[in-house]
């Protein structure tokens, strides 16, 4: 049965997703949100198309690692017999030529471990969603998979026959075969390809070695670090929200969505994590891409999620050829998200570039252009805070004034006050100061409900909604203040449930949720910590822990009951909550040795 026991691998350009057999099971190219040509994940009526995998024909075990602190992932198959291969699998990322190179191709690297194993390789894309098969070119040592739109070539020092045929044959020295472009290669396979590992290796080795990472749980938070670094789409500054689409929430729920977009509240919660561990180049990266957003912005006026190449359309539909996950259709292209109102993007975006104003490491720190360039978000944040949207759920048939997006709205004027002042803008400082000042006044009017001694979901309401575990987190109140502690109780006595946290449990437009939402079980333990209840935290963050895949990896939902991952894989947001709960539970480096 097809699980999310997959492992990830990527270069910042493009990323694929190899489940525990070494069978590539995702992949968009030439970049994240293109053409899944390995669809195989989301077909699960016709798992026999749109894969590529290598076998060992009467194999009998698997074991599937990262190679310590990197993106490269090992398979070791063996049968019965002792035959044992190595598959290793990597997109190349590394720096030559001043720049960072990250072609759209995928290497597979292959050797015979013991005994004399006979392997058969299986290349299936598929182009159009898994509409077409495309045609076949054979070449001297390569052979290309024609689409309508792009043309893949596979170049390898193996028989390029039997793997069109689909032959058996034996594996009895190293090999390697790189699919991409339909572009020469610079060197032979076996020569670029070693070099390709050992420089990929390198970088990512190097890269982590730059982390601040807290002396607990350490491989874990590497690992949630990597996968976020992952989901940028580094040629613009683009975050997307998970490599896949139309993974369920639960089972046959219909709540399917593409989540290769750029998500702006995603997106400051990935920058943030990151930060936190001091790979800061994200952010600048994510700049860049925030400021092309502004400046394209119709009136200013922002949409909630974004391409990653500034795109502003994203029309949804559905790819009715493709049965989706299990069969559990259907698979959705695009998302309509982007037409709603969501206001919470002020505050999203504001917070983003906030850091660049005061970090003193950067090259490129933040400047009063910047900054008047936010305050055009900041008037729309003042303009939106107390006005009915689609919340940071993406409510389809429902409006209300979210607590949360009031007080990230208010976010938004608190930090332009701070920034203001960090830049000696003595005027625009007391400007944003009483702007916020009023919105936070209103907002706890109008939220704070005093019969339940909690912040409600929406004005005026009673019902619970995760995301107000994060009012003490965006600085809106303290961790001691009893309006704080009431509704993080409130929560536990609505929200949890079988140790875990749901987003909310009242019914939406597709009925009743039945899956706890990752980030808010982490949000919950960070609360927790926070209101003096450390111990409890800490319990329930091994228990987070324990529900990751076999590879560390996280999805965006769990079933409370059996811990299976439902949801788009790898979730940023649920890897985001890991890096977070753990700096804030891990005891200090002092204190380890």
């Amino acid at each position: 049965m097809t699980t999310l026991d997959l492992g990830v691998i990527g270069n910042c350009a493009i990323g694929a997703l190899v489940d525990p057999k070494a069978r590539i099971v995702w992949a968009c190219l030439p970049r994240f949100d293109g053409d899944p040509v390995f669809s195989s994940l989301v077909d699960g009526m016709r798992p026999e198309r749109g894969f590529f995998d290598v076998e060992l024909p009467g194999a009998t075990s698997w074991t599937q690692t990262y190679l310590k602190n990197t993106a490269i992932l090992s398979t070791r198959i063996a049968d019965e017999a002792g035959n044992e291969i190595e598959i290793l699998d990597f997109c190349p990322r590394f720096v030559a030529l001043g720049r960072v190179y990250r072609p759209a191709s995928i290497v597979r690297m292959l050797r015979p471990v013991a005994g004399a194993p006979r392997i058969r390789v299986r290349l299936r894309p598929h182009f159009q969603h898994g509409a077409v098969e495309g045609t076949i070119a054979r070449g001297t040592n390569h052979c290309r998979f024609i689409g309508p739109e792009q043309t893949l070539r596979l170049t390898t020092d193996l028989s390029v026959s039997y793997i069109l045929t689909e032959t058996p044959f034996i594996l009895d020295a190293p090999a390697a075969m790189i699919l991409g472009p339909d572009e020469s290669l610079s060197d032979g396979v076996p020569v670029l390809a070693r070099a390709w590992f050992e420089q990929t290796r390198s970088y990512w080795e190097d890269w982590a070695r730059g982390l601040t990472i807290p002396f607990e749980w350490q491989a874990a938070v590497i690992r949630a670090a990597i996968t976020l670094k992952l989901s940028n789409y580094e040629e613009t500054g683009g975050i997307i929200a998970a490599l896949t689409t139309s993974i369920p929430e639960f089972g046959h729920s219909r709540r399917n969505w593409d989540y290769r977009f750029c998500w702006l509240r995603d997106a400051f919660f990935v920058v943030m994590a990151l930060n936190r561990l001091s790979a800061t180049r994200t952010m600048e990266h994510h700049q860049r891409y925030l400021a092309n957003i502004a400046a394209g912005a119709p009136g200013g006026i922002l949409q909630p999620v974004y391409g990653i190449a500034l795109e502003t359309e994203l029309v949804e539909w559905e790819a009715d050829h493709l049965s989706g996950y299990r069969g559990m259709g259907p698979v959705r292209i695009g998302n309509a998200a982007y037409t709603q109102p969501q206001h919470d993007v002020y505050g999203a975006a504001v917070l983003a570039c906030t850091q660049s104003f005061f970090d003193e490491r950067l090259t490129t720190p933040g400047t009063v252009a910047l900054f008047e360039s936010l305050e055009r978000l900041g008037e729309h944040a003042v303009q939106f805070y107390d006005k009915p949207d689609a919340g940071l759920w993406e409510l389809r048939n429902a409006r209300h004034v979210h607590t949360f997006s009031a007080v990230m709205c208010w976010a938004a004027a608190d930090r332009l006050a701070r920034i203001a002042a960090r830049l000696g803008l003595g005027a625009r400082a007391a400007f944003w100061r009483s702007r916020a000042d009023a919105m936070h006044a209103r907002i706890v009017a109008e939220a704070f409900n005093a019969d339940i001694n909690a912040f409600g979901a929406t004005f005026g309401g009673q019902e619970m909604d995760a995301s107000l575990l994060l009012l003490h987190e965006l600085g809106f109140v303290t961790a001691t203040d009893p309006r704080f502690v009431g509704t993080v109780e409130a929560i536990e006595k609505s929200l949890v449930h079988g140790g875990l946290v749901y987003r909310y449990v009242i019914p939406d437009d597709f009925g009743t949720p039945e899956t706890a939402f990752t980030v808010c079980t982490f949000w919950y333990i960070d609360a927790l910590a926070a209101i003096g209840r450390k111990a409890e935290a800490r319990a329930m963050f091994e228990r987070m822990l324990s529900l990751r895949n076999p590879l560390g990896l996280l999805s965006e939902d769990v079933d409370t009951a059996s811990g299976e991952l439902w949801g788009n894989f790898p979730q940023t947001y649920s890897h985001v909550g890991l890096i977070n709960s753990a700096t804030r539970l891990s005891i200090p480096w002092q204190e380890g040795f």
